[in-house]
């Protein structure tokens, strides 16, 4: 959404004419309305920055896709976090549409966001509403486009509460019901859904970054499936199993690093996820016949 590339613009904006925490909360937060008609109707892909929750309020009849599920709705309310991939489209031509973005550190002084159901991977997303219960809902997001046009010093704590009656409100609510996805191969939905989930966390770039995907219960706990059907989906589609797609792709970027970096080799290790060298050592050895150190000497300067 070419709205959400306000966070692109305004991440390199110090933003130091701001007082207090304005001046941060202002690249943390952002809350949108967007009203589409048979000239302009448009579909939603995932996010890829992985840096932002997204709520979103959707009136008009809509198709979501997750994981290898999916479910037609009129009218609801919908939580995504960055891990969860998801994508939606519009099937008429009449929509409204809510949204606000945020970062999980918008919260992290207060409690941590990502904890409450709605966003923890395994969760139903999506909540039905009638007429009613929108209008509830309509009602916060229009306050919400109200205080941030505010001068105010306290209106990003006032949004903060906004967000959380959101949250709260929804969690009173049924969560709606997913169907298998029937319009193409499940299985191949499920493996470049996986796919997108192990990219996402590569080119490691710097010291400080690391996997968090490594197991397959791990990513079939995001996609909201069984491990076992995750890994017959991709044995079906790719002849490999979750632990060897996941292995070959950990070694393809350990190869990288240790041709392409000085980082020592305690420090690949933790980037790449493994909690002791040894471990890495052993998992290098075992892929490629080498130790780490020899391959990397072994590298054409």
């Amino acid at each position: 959404m070419s709205n959400v590339d306000l966070h692109e613009d305004l991440k390199n904006d110090e933003r130091v004419w701001m007082p207090g925490e304005i001046g941060k909360d202002v690249q943390r937060f952002n809350v949108f309305h967007v009203k589409h008609n048979r000239d302009d109707k448009f579909n939603c892909k995932p996010f890829n920055r992985k840096a932002l929750f997204k709520i979103s309020l959707l009136k008009g009849k809509t198709r979501l896709y997750y994981a290898d599920k999916t479910v037609d709705f009129d009218c609801a309310l919908l939580f995504t976090n960055p891990n969860i991939p998801y994508s939606w489209e519009h099937l008429e031509s009449e929509q409204v549409a809510y949204f606000c973005v945020f970062t999980e550190d918008f919260f992290d002084q207060f409690m941590p966001i990502k904890d409450y159901p709605v966003f923890k991977p395994g969760n139903v997303p999506l909540f039905h509403l009638d007429e009613e219960k929108f209008a509830v809902f309509e009602n916060i997001f229009k306050q919400m486009l109200s205080e941030i046009t505010l001068e105010f010093s306290y209106k990003y704590d006032s949004l903060r509460s906004m967000v959380l009656q959101l949250i709260f409100s929804a969690l009173k609510l049924e969560p709606a019901t997913f169907q298998p996805y029937k319009d193409s191969n499940g299985s191949q939905r499920i493996v470049s859904i996986f796919t997108e989930l192990l990219e996402r966390q590569f080119p490691i770039e710097s010291t400080i970054q690391r996997m968090e995907l490594r197991h397959p219960t791990e990513f079939a706990s995001q996609l909201s499936v069984h491990v076992n059907h995750l890994n017959h989906a991709l044995k079906v589609v790719t002849g490999k199993t979750t632990s060897q797609l996941v292995a070959a792709r950990i070694m393809q970027e350990a190869k990288s690093l240790l041709q392409h970096t000085d980082w020592n080799i305690s420090e690949i290790a933790w980037s790449l996820g493994f909690d002791d060298l040894p471990h890495f050592i052993n998992f290098f050895k075992k892929n490629q016949q080498l130790t780490p150190k020899l391959y990397r000497k072994n590298q054409p300067v």
